[in-house]
């Protein structure tokens, strides 16, 4: 049935179409924007080094692609990818991209990032490398494994830790070799805005994922109440860059305040919004998070 309903949305679907479908380019800023903060930080201080920088955006990217490639695979042996779900289509569970080709793709991306990682681990040293073990596992333990993260409704918390504190603090570090509390307190608004981007995307899928028992955080606590949650964390991040000029960065870091109508609407739209509806808003969060990041981060180049 999904197959088929695929086919007749999409008739002339291509390969690199499909592709797409399937690396999610809308979630990509919640692996870019950290990395781009982390840069920024490690500039404003004097410890920008371009290579590791690089590097470490494209492992970031890797690793968010494996992860959305992982999370197909598996929401489809699992049947949460149904003809009943509200979101853009999934192509594993659509027959679009076959399964076993999809676990190839996965198991060479994560090689891939895995074989570039160490040229991290080179430059800055052995927790590098513990740091991209445990990104790695969480790749895969998101939707895989026994006990998958994504449906214990702990999902928002490690997508906090680790597009947020692990992502900016691994970025600064691998070009600073340390670490301080005020890049650990800049991570919060990337990780804030991550979370964000899932509570949406598991707000629209509340009714589909109870039937799967994918217990998701909107799931367990219900739309109202992760609405609020959206609501707190947007907050959260256009604090966060007060706090750094009180450390003693630029105040210019609160050029992201120019994103604050985006953020309204989105808020606005959030609550006004059900089903296929919310696709909008999850586009509408991830750019959100895009704008506010590279304002920020812009801004504390900004001396």
């Amino acid at each position: 049935m999904q197959l088929k309903n695929a086919e007749k949305d999409m008739p002339f679907l291509s390969s690199f179409q499909a592709w797409m479908l399937a690396i999610r380019p809308k979630t990509l800023p919640a692996g870019a924007v950290p990395v781009v903060l982390g840069s920024a930080l490690a500039a404003a201080d004097g410890r920008f080094r371009f290579f590791p920088a690089l590097v470490a955006l494209i492992c970031a990217l890797g690793i968010q692609v494996a992860t959305n490639f992982i999370n197909e695979i598996y929401d489809f042996r699992k049947g949460a990818d149904t003809a009943e779900r509200l979101g853009p289509t999934r192509t594993v569970a659509a027959g679009i991209i076959n399964e076993k080709v999809m676990i190839q793709v996965s198991v060479a991306l994560l090689s891939f990032v895995f074989l570039l990682g160490l040229y991290l681990v080179y430059t800055a040293g052995w927790p590098i490398f513990v740091v991209g073990i445990l990104s790695l596992l969480f790749a895969w333990a998101y939707t895989g494994g026994p006990y998958p993260i994504a449906y214990s409704g702990l999902g928002d918390v490690f997508v906090f830790i680790f597009f947020g504190l692990v992502a900016v603090g691994g970025t600064y570090y691998v070009q600073g070799i340390n670490l301080s509390l005020p890049v650990l307190i800049a991570a919060v608004a990337p990780g804030s805005f991550s979370v964000n981007i899932l509570l949406v995307n598991n707000i629209r899928d509340i009714d589909t994922d109870r039937k799967v028992g994918k217990m998701t955080l909107p799931a367990r606590i219900g739309g109202d109440w992760a609405r609020r949650l959206y609501i707190v964390l947007t907050v959260v991040a256009y604090v966060v860059p007060s706090i750094l000029w009180l450390n003693g960065y630029s105040p210019w870091g609160m050029l992201c305040l120019l994103s604050l109508p985006l953020a309204f609407k989105m808020i606005k739209v959030l609550y006004v919004s059900e089903g296929k509806e919310l696709n909008d808003v999850l586009a509408g969060t991830g750019k959100l998070m895009t704008f506010h990041g590279l304002l920020f981060a812009g801004g504390l180049l900004i001396q």
